[in-house]
């Protein structure tokens, strides 16, 4: 917010930092997700003025949960940013290069190195406070692909050449309230994009695969992948190394025009 009030965020500081505290004991927990809070916070505190609620929350801070040393994770300006030198046109190539695709090649295996490293990538697609709240279950074996591949419904006639399925996982347990939780699907779409795209750029295809709203299909996934009552199948995505000879059907796409809807012309009609 700019500009910024002296005094922000009292209605929550202590939540959050009970929550902080909670995160530190937990071992599970990130360690660099925590080295992010832990200095989010501590430049929270550093530029905010006490309130009584405020001036509470700060001493807890510093004599006890704020232990520890910061790092460059803090909250920065835009021109701090780096600067992409990829113009538009190589962009489009990319796009237009992603396609997808439902033949792979049976005798390449995709490493576990180029997952991480694309997963890594789609963890910087935007998330509503940063929550992530899904998770990718990976399928390794083409049995357990093909297998998992069948409950969505529409990929018969391809399932079966399948090499890798992930299964994208929403966690509503991220959202206490209902009105919230269409988040895991927006969060893990955007995700899930990049992810296609960061595979497109090692040179691993992908088709995503759509999940249908359907409760029977939602027990049988929660039974094979044993999900917890909270999380959601969201989507699916086949990956592997194209067979070259591998159809690939044109999809003629909606022109700008048409998918560009300005208020003026909505006014108009009104």
């Amino acid at each position: 917010m700019q500009p910024r009030r002296s005094s922000f965020a009292s209605a929550y500081i202590a939540e959050t930092l009970a929550q902080f505290q909670f995160a530190v004991a937990n071992p599970e927990q990130d360690q660099d997700e925590l080295q992010w809070a832990h200095d989010v916070l501590d430049a929270y505190f550093s530029v905010v003025k006490d309130t009584p609620t405020i001036a509470k929350a700060r001493k807890q801070w510093e004599t006890s949960v704020g232990r520890g040393s910061s790092s460059n994770k803090k909250p920065y300006q835009y021109k701090e940013l780096p600067r992409s030198t990829i113009t538009r046109e190589e962009l489009k190539c990319l796009f237009t290069q992603r396609r997808s695709v439902r033949w792979f090649d049976s005798n390449r295996k995709v490493s576990g190195d180029v997952i991480e490293k694309a997963v890594e990538l789609s963890s910087l697609a935007p998330s509503a406070c940063n929550r992530l709240p899904y998770s990718y279950y990976y399928l390794d074996t083409p049995k357990r692909a093909q297998e998992i591949a069948a409950l969505a419904g529409g990929t018969v006639g391809f399932s079966q050449n399948i090499q890798h399925l992930i299964v994208v996982v929403g966690d509503l347990s991220c959202y206490p309230l209902e009105r919230d939780r269409h988040c895991i699907y927006i969060d893990a779409s955007l995700a899930t994009m990049q992810l296609m795209l960061a595979f497109e750029t090692m040179g691993v295809s992908t088709c995503p695969i759509n999940w249908p709203d359907d409760e029977g299909r939602e027990q049988l996934m929660a039974e094979r992948l044993g999900l917890e009552k909270f999380q959601r199948p969201v989507m699916l995505l086949a990956f592997g190394y194209a067979d070259p000879q591998g159809g690939i059907p044109y999809s003629a796409k909606k022109s700008a025009n048409l998918l560009l809807v300005k208020d003026s012309e909505y006014s108009a009609h009104s």
